[in-house]
């Protein structure tokens, strides 16, 4: 059998940066924190649900931030301009994707560079 989908998506970040990942992933993002089995946790990092599927924040040594390669996760229909205000609220900067791309995106980046795109999911469609 092949791939079936994605489990998890895992991002560096520098050592002691977990309040910040709460911070961000949880408080800004709205995503729920998961607790990490027993065996990892004292790896560091903190890991989040986000739909069906996980975002890990994983400690690296040396650190660097991913500059081009990154997530792009999905914000439910009507939410991304909210999204985008609380995000501008607590300090991170918000980039509009200006492209003729059909769907309506943004990027930003987590506390430590990392790049995050959002894109809002389309209107359900409407039955005739």
């Amino acid at each position: 059998m092949g791939v079936t989908g994605i489990d998890h998506v895992q991002l560096a970040a520098p050592a002691g940066a977990e309040e910040q990942a709460r911070a961000f992933y949880g408080e800004l993002l709205g995503l729920e924190e998961i607790e990490k089995p027993e065996p990892l946790r004292g790896r560091g990092g903190a890991w989040f649900s986000c739909g069906a599927q996980q975002l890990h924040v994983g400690i690296e040594h040396p650190f660097a931030p991913a500059l081009k390669a990154h997530p792009a996760l999905l914000v439910g229909a009507g939410g991304l301009r909210a999204l985008a205000q609380r995000l501008e609220r607590g300090g991170a900067e918000v980039d509009w994707d200006s492209s003729l791309h059909p769907l309506q995106r943004l990027y930003t980046h987590d506390p430590w560079g990392n790049r995050i795109e959002l894109v809002e999911a389309p209107p359900p469609a409407v039955d005739r």
